[in-house]
């Protein structure tokens, strides 16, 4: 059987992106990185109980993630994982669940000519864009190539700012984009503009950011939703950009500063971001943590340990554990990984800044 063992130390893409439980990740980051074990060992060495093994075990089975020998009796069973590049590609390709780009383009066409044909942008072109670049209407000025709309975004937002909205209609991250994004995201988050991103959910469900954008959920705000009606850039709320061709960046942006337009921008990104908010909200349970509760998730969440929270909140370690266990019963989940997991999702403890990152 081949081996998959990665080096000691090297990085194993977490599962638990892609959907599967904590358990099976952490039995899969084994197998990766110690070599073939049996059912029996893998409980030992992670503390786990047999039958949380077992379902691990099957569901890195059911996946493609792992393969075993075939003795008759589970516990005897060797078990052995497949290369992390293989397994990422099995989970994606299992999760995909592409946009029609037909569509994003069907809806960004319709709000320009819904723009167009109410009166308040009736300047703009019905079906090309306009043949020269500047202004060509009272508050609409195009910017003729990508590169151009890039430079006068970092105009705008290098002015004194407070706000930046963003609506993605990407499912996948644009490597060029992101690049171009990171140094503007970082002087943003240093200056406290407090910016929004709503986007669709990924295509192949990995949850982790990889588009270079600072969400840290206090700065930052992003959200998923199935209705991102097109690509716009938002500032303060009085200056918007737009693709000109929805189908290709390079055909440069509209700029649109006149107030009417921007208002009713506005408003759109105003009722998507709530229904998104209110989306997400349905998706885990509401929770109401008591005071001692919201303390040791704050101080655990800033590193303390079981003892020294409980020297801090003057309770024993025992304490800790009982009320901890207590938290994951409310929430429905196994174990403390999930647990934080869970209560990042509710916000419940805004996640500590580094000062020096």
């Amino acid at each position: 059987m081949t081996r998959t063992r990665v080096p000691l130390g090297a990085a194993v893409p977490s599962l638990v992106r892609w959907g599967l439980s904590s358990d099976a990740d952490l039995v899969f980051r084994t197998l990766t990185t110690f070599g073939s074990r049996t059912e029996r060992t893998l409980a030992v060495e992670l503390g786990l109980p047999a039958r949380r093994t077992a379902e691990a075990l099957a569901e890195l089975r059911e996946c493609g993630a792992a393969v075993s020998t075939t003795e008759a009796r589970a516990m005897s069973r060797i078990w052995t994982s497949r290369r992390p590049a293989v397994v990422v590609e099995l989970l994606r390709s299992r999760q995909l669940r592409p946009m029609d780009p037909e569509s994003r383009v069907r809806s960004h066409r319709g709000i320009m000519t819904a723009l167009r044909t109410s009166g308040i942008a009736a300047a703009l072109p019905a079906t090309t864009v306009p043949g020269l670049p500047g202004d060509f209407a009272d508050g609409m000025r195009y910017l003729s190539s990508r590169a151009a709309g890039r430079m006068r975004l970092a105009e705008v937002v290098g002015q004194d700012i407070h706000e930046l909205w963003t609506m993605s209609p990407d499912q996948s991250p644009d490597a060029e984009s992101a690049r171009a994004a990171a140094p503007v995201d970082a002087a943003l988050l240093d200056r406290g503009v407090r910016c929004r991103l709503l986007r669709p959910p990924p295509a192949d469900g990995d949850r982790l950011d990889v588009s270079s954008h600072l969400v840290n959920g206090t700065s930052y705000q992003c959200y998923d939703s199935d209705e991102v009606p097109l690509r716009m850039i938002m500032v303060d709320r009085r200056v918007a950009f737009i693709p000109a061709d929805p189908r290709d960046l390079e055909r440069g942006y509209f700029e649109f500063t006149g107030p009417a337009v921007v208002d009713a921008l506005a408003g759109l990104f105003d009722r998507q971001w709530s229904a998104a908010v209110t989306q997400q909200q349905a998706l885990v349970a509401p929770i109401q943590l008591s005071e001692r509760e919201h303390a040791l998730i704050a101080l655990l969440a800033t590193g303390h340990t079981d003892r020294t929270a409980a020297d801090i909140l003057t309770i024993s370690p025992r304490s800790v554990t009982n009320m901890l266990r207590a938290l994951m019963d409310r929430l429905g989940v196994e174990n403390r990984f999930q647990l934080g997991l869970t209560l990042g999702a509710l916000r419940v403890v805004t996640p500590p800044m580094n000062p020096e990152s």
